[in-house]
């Protein structure tokens, strides 16, 4: 966010069409402003450099680099901006690659005006965008590999494991009580939701959350997800809801 107190968005997609569409959504709206668009992953990656943006809309499919590999490497940077992947389907193999890659949340192609919006505010506070039910199936699908076999190795793509990996030993730095916020924020629940089970404030169950971000060394709550089922802290539940 700059000095005017406006959100900062990069656009990165091939299609130019797309961009523009997006350009009209989002410069119509209060608080926000397109700062850059980029053509390609590689484009992508020079421009956060360039432009610190808040929030960047990528695109999975591109030429030079694509969406996946300039997410890694926009992330691995340390880079603040947060990142929206775009996909065509919701349970496309490259929308659970995205957030392993380090992205916050994914999004359809086709997206409402509206729930474009809304997704940069969200993601720019920090917080997930991707439907609880959703992030779940995408969880069951690719980290537990339960989802389709034919998943391949390529650009871009991931080999799902079989098996968790070993606890982390970061865990044990938790207390009882942020393991506790970590598994509600696993099952989807809003900071409300959250304070409303284990009856704390809202600003309580937001101090827990920056502790487990800042001990496990991660981004935002849709890391947070992952890595508490990559960490087999939490067992996917029924995949066929």
């Amino acid at each position: 966010m700059n000095e005017s107190g406006r959100l900062r968005v990069l656009l990165a997609d091939d299609q130019p069409l797309l961009r523009m569409g997006f350009r009209l959504i989002l410069e119509g709206e209060d608080g926000l402003e397109v700062v850059g668009e980029a053509s390609d992953g590689a484009d992508a990656v020079r421009q956060v450099r360039r432009l610190d943006p808040d929030v960047v809309l990528m695109d999975v499919r591109m030429p030079t680099l694509d969406g996946i590999e300039a997410t890694r490497a926009i992330t691995g940077s340390g880079s603040r901006a947060r990142i929206i992947i775009l996909t065509t389907f919701d349970l496309d193999e490259y929308a659970f690659a995205g957030l392993q890659a380090g992205a916050s949340a994914f999004l359809l192609k086709d997206v409402a005006p509206a729930e474009l919006v809304q997704a940069v505010r969200v993601v720019a506070s920090g917080d997930a965008v991707v439907a609880p039910r959703v992030t779940q199936r995408l969880l069951d699908m690719y980290v537990r590999g339960t989802g389709p076999a034919a998943a391949p190795d390529g650009p871009g793509r991931v080999a799902p494991p079989v098996a968790p990996a070993p606890r982390d030993p970061l865990l044990e730095d938790l207390t009882p009580r942020e393991t506790e916020m970590l598994e509600a924020m696993s099952e989807g629940l809003s900071n409300a939701e959250i304070a409303h089970r284990y009856f704390l404030s809202e600003a309580t169950v937001k101090t827990h959350v920056r502790r487990i971000l800042t001990k496990l060394h991660l981004r935002d709550r849709v890391q947070a997800v992952v890595y508490a089922y990559e960490t087999g802290l939490v067992t996917p539940s029924n995949p066929d809801y």
